[in-house]
């Protein structure tokens, strides 16, 4: 560093206006991070227009093309000039910047577009001709007549090329195709009746369709979930549990995977708000919040949740990209997600995802035996089956059915009745360790040990809510000394903290004094908890340090008060355990997400087996 020269004063500085180009080049560095921003902005801009049909092509990963086309209600010419002017909107008034109903709404991306790349709009608005405008690194080219039956397209070639030193901050073009891909499905699950084209065009020829979702029909919900269907994967769709609740005037509605179907990182966790995808560290903490009981911390879980609420109930004009949000009333918020999807999750019960039965399927391979035979039969009734299963026994089979495994004896033979029952009725035990139930229209492997173990914690968390969490006086209570901003954020939540035996009190200055710790935690280190406590505050607003470590000796308990792996069952005790089973909600995982049950369908037997 230079060493400061006292007797040489230094120039006063001066004070300019930046022009127009300059300003424009600086908002765009706010606006257009990436190509995929240019396509936010764009798309946004052909939705608020009313457009039903949305085309995008790209090239390059973005870089040399974007080109989105429309069907909306286009852009008079004598306005395109205007249309390209900084904060020129035709979304908001300027008289209330709260009561937003648009995505767009602050007239900056035309012109940021202009300002760092090549930009041309063609437009056609009902009554009026044909019109086209192009800029060049900010300079405006006069409007000419331009041929097109109706709507819009923008046509962004360059992008970046008047800032080159922004280019060298892009990834490659598979991932910058990527980032514009996950723009278009966040988009068209905002828009269910909006049909979407993505193409990439890079090269000579057509291009190549990346990406299509065709509009849906019907009500809303359903067509939501065709919508979810074709972007996020039938699997999804098939796995997820119908969402909608309200609370104080905002209104929860979408879909959210069983714990079963869950991911190995948060990529599957779209969040809306007034139609809008956003990206909120509340929203998120409130969505683990509502499976923190059901996945184990390396899991992650899959939805799709819509938040609608009156404009005035939330401020969207928070960052220039207009993907964070600031609600007035956080809280109601986040109750309401959690609650939404715990009642959601009590009420799918012993349901489990149908993956875990596909995966399964995959991993069982038939022996290769040259071409299968094919089998043409009808299945028998129960009794017809009955009745057979003393003349097919083979010789020797008494004496020799304990190899096998457990296997019920042709007077136990299940009724239909029996059979009717989502699990089934019990036909046997293998390994001492997996329930073999025979159903309606398949069969059922149940481990008894995760089944048993998700049961008794059930009935402890129930027993826990009905009595509280016991606490422990501390014979002396510890002191703990916080910055004042920590202080705060701790007696913020410390209701919360003393449903589950934890009490802190302020205790003068900016320190605490904690006088009772969870009974049931034993002996713990007070301030090291706390200091936990007020790590998971300022990461992720919120903190569940105290409840999961309840929760994970709860846990613990119930694994060593349940039904042991390698013990013999009864048939009465097995039925038993699957009649509870389908009565307590949660019991189709156990407490670290993993299935309890697997469920095969004799179709898919069958198949195995060569029959059809």
């Amino acid at each position: 560093m230079s060493e400061p020269k006292p007797k040489i004063s230094a120039p006063q500085p001066i004070i300019r206006q930046l022009d127009e180009a300059a300003v424009n080049r600086i908002a765009a560095g706010e606006v257009v991070e990436r190509p995929a921003s240019a396509v936010k902005e764009l798309v946004e801009n052909a939705l608020d227009a009313g457009a039903t049909r949305i085309t995008v092509d790209y090239a390059d990963g973005g870089k040399t093309l974007i080109r989105v086309t429309d069907d909306g209600c286009g852009i008079a010419g004598p306005d395109l000039a205007l249309a390209l002017s900084r904060h020129a909107t035709s979304k908001i008034d300027g008289t209330d910047l709260l009561n937003i109903h648009s995505f767009g709404f602050r007239g900056e991306a035309l012109p940021s577009l202009g300002a760092v790349g090549r930009l041309t709009i063609t437009s056609r608005a009902q009554g009026h001709d044909g019109a086209e405008i192009s800029v060049t690194g900010g300079k405006h080219q006069p409007v000419k007549p331009a041929g097109l039956t109706a709507g819009t397209v923008v046509t962004l070639r360059g992008l970046f090329y008047a800032t080159p030193a922004r280019l060298k901050f892009l990834r490659t073009d598979r991932a910058e195709a990527q980032a514009i891909g996950d723009v278009i499905k966040r988009l068209a699950m905002a828009e269910p009746f909006v049909r979407f084209v993505l193409r990439d065009v890079s090269g000579e020829g057509q291009g190549r369709e990346v990406f299509r979702a065709e509009a849906e029909q019907g009500d809303p919900v359903a067509a939501l979930s065709g919508r979810l269907a074709q972007v996020l994967g039938r699997e999804f769709a098939e796995n997820s549990l119908a969402i909608d609740a309200e609370r104080d005037g905002f209104h929860l509605t979408g879909f959210a995977a069983l714990p079963t179907y869950s991911r190995g990182s948060a990529v599957a966790q779209y969040l809306f708000v007034n139609g809008r995808p956003v990206k909120d560290k509340m929203l998120i903490g409130a969505l683990r919040g509502a499976y923190f009981d059901f996945l184990s911390r390396d899991r992650h879980p899959a939805a799709a949740l819509f938040v609608d609420c009156d404009p005035n109930l939330v401020d969207v004009n928070v960052h220039p990209a207009k993907s964070e949000v600031r609600f007035r009333d956080p809280g109601v918020v986040r109750g309401l997600i959690v609650s939404g999807l715990r009642h959601a999750l009590a009420n799918a019960g012993h349901r489990a995802s149908s993956t875990v039965a596909d995966a399964t399927l995959g991993a069982l391979r038939p022996e290769p035996a040259g071409e299968a035979r094919i089998y043409q039969m009808d299945r028998p009734s129960a009794g017809a089956r009955g009745t057979a299963w003393q003349a097919q026994a083979p010789q020797g089979f008494a004496e020799t059915q304990g190899m096998w495994g457990r296997v019920e004896s042709p007077a136990e033979h299940p009724t239909q009745a029996a059979l009717e029952y989502p699990l089934g009725t019990a036909r046997g035990q293998v390994h001492e360790n997996y329930i073999i139930a025979q159903t309606a229209t398949g069969m059922v492997i149940v481990d008894q040990h995760a089944a048993h173990e998700r049961l008794v914690y059930e009935k402890l968390k129930k027993q826990m809510a009905a009595n509280g969490v016991p606490s422990q006086a501390l014979l002396i209570p510890e002191i703990i000394q916080l910055s004042a901003s920590d202080r705060a954020a701790l007696l913020s939540v410390a209701d919360q903290l003393a449903q589950f035996g934890l009490g802190i009190e302020p205790f003068g200055g900016d320190a605490v004094a904690v006088r009772e710790t969870p009974a049931i935690l034993g002996e713990v280190n007070a301030e090291a908890m706390i200091r936990d406590i007020l790590d998971e505050i300022e990461g992720e607003g919120e903190s569940l340090l105290v409840q999961a470590r309840i929760e994970a000796i709860l846990s613990r308990v119930a694994c060593h008060g349940s039904i042991r792996s390698g013990r013999w069952m009864r048939a009465e005790e097995m039925n038993a355990l699957l009649r509870e089973m389908e009565a307590t909600p949660h019991s189709g995982q156990c407490n670290h997400g993993r299935p309890t049950y697997v469920e095969l369908k004799l179709t898919d037997i069958e198949r195995l087996f060569g029959r059809t």
